[in-house]
């Protein structure tokens, strides 16, 4: 029997400058995802994304370095963390993305700030906030990666390091860079062989130094070499450090003053076990309009060039000019901080945290404030730097997830305060999923989300009340070009949506609002800003760019629901697409009521629904909707039943107090025609099924597990006498078993891996539905599940990611 495989992984990246590298040997890339590395392939059609997820840390992942070295066909990767540990992982050296972590170290009393790797010898460097920097030795023995302590470095006085560059001047001379909370720029080197000693500081910066890069100016051995600071004053300075074959030359200072700042020019002499060495100030490059987070070399062929990442939205490439030696800006990457519309309030990415270069310098990467990854690619016939497709996902834990009616799309929605549009980009031979659209970019914490039919979807969180969104004519085009979405373009729809800058109602945009008169010509201007239109690029034959999802992408709001006095913690919409029931967190009889809404009007049907004592976890509508199924933290279940004479009313049939001996978290019905039994789940570590009868409800099995489950669903489609269900545990733990009916005997078939199973708590599963007869425009994803027999489930987790896995059914299952 196969294994499960991860069809897809969506995480977004930690926002900090030292969480990811770009390794030169395999071409992968890894970054830091909450507590987790995420490992992605970058290409250049865009056809590859995350690998795996590496689960290890205990908090989140803010330095990640690649060691250049291979041995035996195995490299190694360093991490650190707030959790104040460094990791070594090891895999092949192949693109697979498998590691392994084979050597875990407490190795500072701080949060794990940054690392630095020397590209000669396999030596490290950690910086942490306990005001450290720590030396370390890898080394391959026996077949797996290892790594000593060599040397503690004691900050004096004591600043916080946020960067470091570590780099061999000449045979066992070696220097090491330290920049922080702090304007000068620390300087150590090796007196004696492994063994650092401070040398001098460098003045010149007026805030705090966030990024180093240390680069030989040529490939001839012994080059100089340059060392470019960036820092929150939003200038890089590059520094020279030569080795001194003759006489010193004169330290004195020469100071010379400008309108821009204090340019010092003060030769520093570093001492080494071998040689010593001048270094002089270079270059002050100007360009950058906010913090400069960034800054990367590249030299792959033979032209030297600095990478910068900043604040302002953009990247820039540096280049010393052939004629005068000037270094100057040769190329500007992603957004102008005066572009019309780039606030964060109106989807801008509010900066950029980090800029990469591709082992042959080819491509440039940066992740955005949105957890986002962009990537543009050198087009050497044109000789300029086209988009691709990156990776994006959430940045916080995900909360729900929901498939659209025709099984096409799949929504999510997250802490991060955004719903996510996801969908698998049909390009001829086969699929891959992506992020197709943001339809909400919200002030307030989202915990709930379901689509009303395909092309309309209801969502809830902190804010207390339920927003209905429709979807816009421009993200109908994209999905019915691109994707497997069968949805036709209707010409009713609205062509987009924007957010005003002071809102959170996404406002709908037609081409008739040009013409009304109550529209000012400086809200046609943002308008346009906002308006897929507007950008003849966006969707053209790839799914949306980073700055597409966060600007043009919106759906345009139809309705808000009102009722609860507290956050929203569960809700569900009927089959038939005419009820939405909702409730909030609650610690009374009062708060936990249960409010239905009637699609059609968007009104409240009273009365509420009242059983329960705490807070509602979960709601489900049994398959015909004559039923509705709630479970709480007061540890009952209840089922309401449709009225006969009012269908739109349902009363209490039947509830079960005490049902578990601990908080209920996650209920499911089974499928038709199995339609009168359900599931149950939570913290007492069991799950219990159910089934209705006339006489009352009754216990039919339960299945024993070793932790508390967190998230339950039955695969909508049963065979014969057996339904298929998952399980998910807080420790994102996902388990699938059998049931069978008739005998209610249970057996499980599939537990996911540790290398495939998120880190943290499962908070929804939802089994993606097979195509049935008649679904229009499915035929692609119903042939291609037919001849794999492959069974699809979206996992959402607490540690910030979304993944849509292909299990095998057990032989004879289906």
């Amino acid at each position: 029997m196969s294994t499960p495989l991860a069809d897809y992984i969506a995480v977004g990246g930690n926002r900090h400058p030292e969480a990811a590298d770009w390794d030169s040997l395999s071409g992968l890339v890894a970054y830091g995802a909450g507590e987790n590395i995420a490992i992605w392939r970058p290409s250049q059609d865009g056809r590859f994304g995350i690998l795996s997820l590496l689960r290890g840390h205990d908090n989140s992942v803010t330095a990640i370095k690649f060691l250049p070295f291979v041995n035996d066909g195995k490299r190694a990767l360093l991490s650190g963390s707030v959790d104040c540990t460094v990791r070594l992982w090891q895999g092949d050296s192949s693109a697979s993305g498998a590691f392994e972590n084979v050597k875990s170290v407490t190795a500072h009393r701080g949060s794990v700030n940054c690392l630095a790797v020397s590209p000669h010898r396999p030596i490290f460097a950690s910086g942490s906030a306990d005001a450290t920097v720590k030396l370390w030795k890898a080394s391959f023995t026996d077949g797996t990666w290892d790594h000593s302590l060599l040397q503690t470095i004691s900050l004096v006085p004591k600043f916080l390091p946020l960067s470091l560059a570590l780099s061999c001047l000449d045979g066992d001379d070696f220097i090491l860079a330290i920049g922080g909370t702090k304007s000068s720029l620390d300087i150590y080197s090796t007196e004696q062989k492994d063994n650092f000693t401070y040398q001098t500081s460098i003045i010149g910066h007026e805030n705090w130094i966030r990024s180093l890069a240390i680069q030989s100016e040529t490939q001839v051995t012994g080059s100089d070499r340059l060392l470019a600071s960036a820092s929150q004053d939003k200038y890089i300075r590059l520094w020279r450090i030569q080795r001194l074959t003759t006489g010193i030359p004169d330290p004195d200072q020469l100071t010379v003053t400008s309108d821009l700042t204090e340019i010092s020019n003060r030769n520093h002499i570093l001492k080494a076990r071998n040689n010593r060495y001048l270094l002089s100030f270079e270059a002050l490059l100007v360009g950058h309009e906010d913090w400069v987070y960034k800054v990367s070399w590249q030299n792959s062929d033979g032209t030297l060039r600095l990478l910068s990442a900043s604040a302002d939205n953009s990247l820039a490439i540096w280049s010393p000019d052939a004629a005068s030696g000037i270094w100057i800006c040769t190329a500007r990457l992603g957004e102008i901080s005066a572009q019309k519309g780039s606030t964060t309030a109106t989807g801008s990415s509010g900066g950029l945290w980090m800029g990469l270069w591709s082992p042959d310098g080819k491509s440039v990467a940066s992740l955005g404030r949105t957890g986002s990854w962009s990537i543009w690619n050198h087009d050497e016939g044109q000789d300029s730097w086209q988009p691709g497709i990156g990776v994006s996902g959430h940045t916080k834990p995900v909360m729900d997830l929901s498939w659209s009616k025709d099984n096409s799309l799949l929504l999510s929605t997250s802490h991060d305060q955004t719903t996510r549009l996801f969908a698998e980009w049909d390009h001829g031979e086969n699929c891959t999923w992506h992020e197709f659209g943001r339809p909400q970019i919200h002030g307030y914490d989202l915990n709930c989300i379901n689509f009303i039919g395909s092309r309309q979807f209801v969502s809830g969180g902190d804010e207390k009340l339920l927003r209905v969104f429709d979807e816009p004519r421009a993200t109908a085009s994209l999905l019915q070009k691109l994707s497997l979405a069968s949805n036709p373009v209707n010409g009713d729809m609205p062509d987009g949506a924007s957010i005003p800058v002071l809102g959170l109602s996404n406002k709908a945009i037609k081409d008739s609002d040009e013409s009304q008169t109550n529209v000012t010509k400086t809200d046609r201007e943002d308008v346009a800003s906002n308006f897929l239109k507007s950008d003849p690029n966006v969707g053209r034959d790839r799914p949306p760019l980073e700055a597409d999802l966060s600007r043009y992408t919106l759906w345009p709001e139809e309705e808000k629901l009102y009722g609860h006095g507290n956050e929203i913690a569960a809700m569900a919409v009927s089959n038939s697409e005419s009820v939405i029931a909702t409730a909030c967190k609650a610690s009374s009889v009062n708060q936990a009521v249960i409010r239905l809404f009637d699609t059609q009007e968007w009104r409240e049907i009273t009365p509420p629904l009242t059983v329960h004592s705490l807070t509602v976890t979960c709601l489900r509508f049994s398959n015909s909707d004559q039923h509705l199924l709630s479970v709480g933290r007061d540890r009952q279940w209840a089922v309401f039943e449709k009225n006969e004479m009012e269908p739109h009313l349902y009363q209490l049939r039947e509830s079960r107090p005490k049902a578990h001996s601990r908080m209920i978290l996650s209920a499911c019905w089974a499928p038709a025609p199995v339609g009168t039994d359900f599931a149950t789940a939570g913290r007492d570590k069991v799950i219990k099924f159910w089934r209705l009868q006339d006489g009352g409800a009754v216990l039919t099995t339960t299945v024993t597990t070793t932790l508390p489950v967190t998230a339950i669903d039955i695969l909508p489609l049963a065979v014969e006498d057996m339904i298929i269900f998952a399980s998910g545990a807080e420790n994102g733990e996902i388990s699938v078993y059998n049931v069978q009916l008739s005998t209610f005997s249970v057996s499980s078939f599939s537990l996911l891996t540790n290398e495939q199973r998120p880190s943290k708590a499962i908070t929804r599963l939802a089994w993606r539905p097979p195509p049935t007869a008649g679904m229009t425009g499915r035929e692609k994803y119903g042939e291609r599940r037919q001849q794999q027999h492959d069974m699809q489930l979206a996992v959402a987790s607490e540690d910030n990611s979304l993944r849509v896995i292909s299990i095998p059914p057990k032989p004879g299952s289906i």
